[in-house]
């Protein structure tokens, strides 16, 4: 995940890269935030893999470590970040979800859909406890963007390039949405088809 905090003169911007720590939910990340940068104003939640096979193809090893990494990972990150918001009766949390948590799709890609589905349900969990605040909470869901991540994807329908993508990403993180799809076009609307159609569809547009 990456943490970060602004403080001073306008546009300083300080952050601390946190590790994603499985088995117990620590709090080493809030830690490192509240005693390097004197406390935290936003965290952004960004564990990510994309392993992935085929339901029943023999190659569990590549679904777990991916349900591990994108949903338990970014919960223990959840945990941390919230006490610490919780002490300083503020904060930011920034969930980086995915465009396919619109939608479980098949194949290769079954258990990464299922752990952004996952993490943008936690979003949206949170969004009604904090309803009304000290926290805000956005799910960011962003579609194919030029990364090492995404080269590893068997299929990168519309995708972006990486300056595209990242301005998109900060650009919704700064206006504090309660959940966004970017780059909004054409995200926002693909994300809405594919609510409605069926999941065999779904995976032809992500």
């Amino acid at each position: 995940g990456r943490a970060a905090r602004q403080h001073g003169q306008a546009g300083e911007f300080h952050g601390v890269g946190v590790e994603r720590f499985l088995g117990h939910a620590d709090r080493r990340g809030a830690i490192v935030g509240q005693h390097v940068l004197g406390g935290l104003d936003r965290v952004v939640v960004n564990a990510g893999i994309a392993k992935g096979w085929h339901l029943g193809g023999g190659k569990s090893w590549a679904n777990i470590q991916t349900i591990e990494t994108n949903l338990i990972g970014a919960l223990v990150q959840i945990e941390a970040s919230l006490a610490l918001f919780k002490e300083q009766g503020r904060g930011h949390l920034v969930l980086i979800s995915s465009v396919t948590a619109a939608k479980g799709l098949p194949g290769t890609k079954a258990a990464y859909a299922a752990s952004k589905a996952g993490l943008s349900s936690l979003g949206e969990s949170l969004r009604a406890e904090y309803a009304s605040g000290p926290i805000k909470v956005s799910t960011i869901e962003p579609g194919y963007i030029q990364t090492d991540l995404s080269a590893k994807s068997p299929t990168t329908p519309m995708m972006v390039d990486t300056k595209t993508g990242v301005t998109a990403m900060v650009d919704a993180i700064e206006r504090e949405p309660g959940r966004a799809a970017v780059p909004r076009w054409p995200w926002a609307p693909v994300t809405l088809i594919m609510r409605l159609i069926p999941p065999r569809l779904a995976g032809r547009l992500a």
